[in-house]
């Protein structure tokens, strides 16, 4: 997402995103070199011969417009009380946390949003625009071990120095002995990464099925990915613009697990699972297949879903979604891996990841990937044969002026929505949506 509410500026605003960019030069040979008309037919021959990857990007398994039929599903509300939602965590006995972009987990139980917090971390951030931020707290996520160390993993916006604007820090907390709530003075931060813009902060933090905790960071943000040479999605030496993997099961730090795909390559950093990314807002893993799915939130023009898998360059900025960005045309795409899905700005403008539903209540979505844009439409992408496509979700007891800020999956496999009324965190009317049998 960018935060939820970050999506959305970043999409309202395109002009000035526009303004901002920073063009790189294109890497072709200029025609004009060649002084001859004959001279000039002959390069362009050698180069679609030589270097095919520049003038055509293969989109034949991606379908952009959807043509699939419309899933009707009921919504029971959870709640309708909260401050900008942006993530859950189930601990397994009915309770539901909730993350508050504002800085607050708060706590669901009995079916009722209890009044104390499980965890504040609102001092250790930064101080979070009403109207409008994509800071704050972006993630949460217990142990897989959770029932028996009882810990719990943030990762949330917080100062810094220098000529950045903040820091992510990715922080783990143990719970009170006998208790739903987190010891404060038990927060150990694990990781921190410096940001030029306030903007473009993943954030996003899941436990993998390999027991290693995963984490996405947006490129630092402003418009097309403008730190750097060459921004920093296709940059190694930072975090920014990447998919992280880390082992975090010590109980100092965290230790790079040895099968990474960039351990021991020089100029890389060896957290790094996948690149190329602009802003992973929200990911998951398929808890039949495993595979990693992410929403990654496009610039001007397109939005796309992902499968990340290990060492894969997912484009950015040399594309977005299946088109060229930097250079506008003629882009070399080889090596990068493609989305299964997009869908331009005609359709919604910022992509929000979701879930493969694996619960029993809804058996048309089963194995279907689920997943909204901010603006409020829910969609799933079924794979057929070697081509993903779309059809819609229409939802009953649901209102849609709603922004879908994020998704949650509880242990049964069943999938909740995260809404808020406005752009930003100054309401208390966020809300949580439970897909129902219709």
């Amino acid at each position: 997402m960018i935060c939820l509410y970050y999506i959305k500026a970043v999409k309202l605003e395109p002009s000035i995103e526009q303004l901002m960019k920073k063009q790189s030069d294109t890497p072709y040979p200029r025609l004009f070199l060649y002084s001859t008309f004959f001279g000039a037919l002959l390069f362009l021959a050698l180069l679609v011969l030589v270097l095919p990857s520049f003038t055509a990007i293969d989109t034949k398994n991606i379908t952009k417009d959807g043509d699939l039929g419309t899933i009707m599903v009921q919504a029971q509300r959870i709640t309708s009380n909260l401050q900008a939602p942006v993530a859950l965590a189930f601990p397994g006995n009915g309770d539901i946390m909730v993350a508050e972009q504002t800085g607050k987990i708060r706590l669901i139980k009995n079916g009722k949003l209890t009044d104390k917090p499980v965890l504040d971390v609102t001092d250790k951030m930064v101080k979070i625009t009403k109207s409008y931020d994509e800071r704050g707290l972006l993630g949460i996520v217990l142990s897989p071990k959770f029932h028996t160390d009882r810990k719990l993993y943030v990762f949330y916006s917080a100062p810094t120095s220098g000529n950045f604007n903040c820091k992510g820090v990715l922080a783990v907390y143990k719970m009170l002995p006998n208790s739903d709530y987190a010891d404060a003075g038990s927060g150990r931060v694990l990781f921190t990464v410096d940001k030029p813009e306030y903007n473009h902060d993943g954030g996003c933090i899941q436990f993998g099925p390999d027991g290693y905790l995963y984490l996405s960071l947006g490129d630092g943000g402003g418009a097309g990915d403008r730190h750097g040479a060459f921004g920093n999605g296709q940059k190694m030496d930072t975090w920014l613009g990447k998919i992280l993997r880390i082992d975090v099961s010590g109980d100092k730090g965290y230790s790079v697990p040895k099968d990474n795909p960039f351990v021991n390559r020089g100029g890389a950093k060896p957290e790094i699972w996948a690149y190329g990314l602009r802003n992973a807002w929200r990911f998951s893993f398929d808890k039949a297949s495993g595979q990693l799915f992410a929403g990654d939130v496009g610039q001007d023009a397109w939005e796309e879903v992902d499968i990340i898998e290990k060492g894969n360059n997912y484009g950015w900025r040399i594309t977005e979604g299946t088109h060229c960005f930097d250079p506008a045309k003629g882009c070399n795409v080889k090596g990068i891996t493609m989305p299964i899905y997009e869908y331009s700005h005609r359709d919604g403008i910022s992509i929000i990841g979701g879930y493969v539903y694996n619960g029993e209540s809804i058996p048309a979505l089963k194995s279907k990937y689920v997943c909204a844009d901010w603006t409020g439409p829910l969609f799933y992408l079924k794979k057929t044969a070697n081509t993903w496509q779309r059809g819609k979700i229409t939802v009953q007891n649901y209102s849609d002026n709603l922004k879908v800020t994020g998704f949650g999956e509880d242990a049964s496999g069943e999938l909740y929505v995260l809404t808020n009324p406005d752009t930003g965190p100054n309401n208390d009317s966020g809300g949580i949506y439970k897909f129902v049998k219709n």
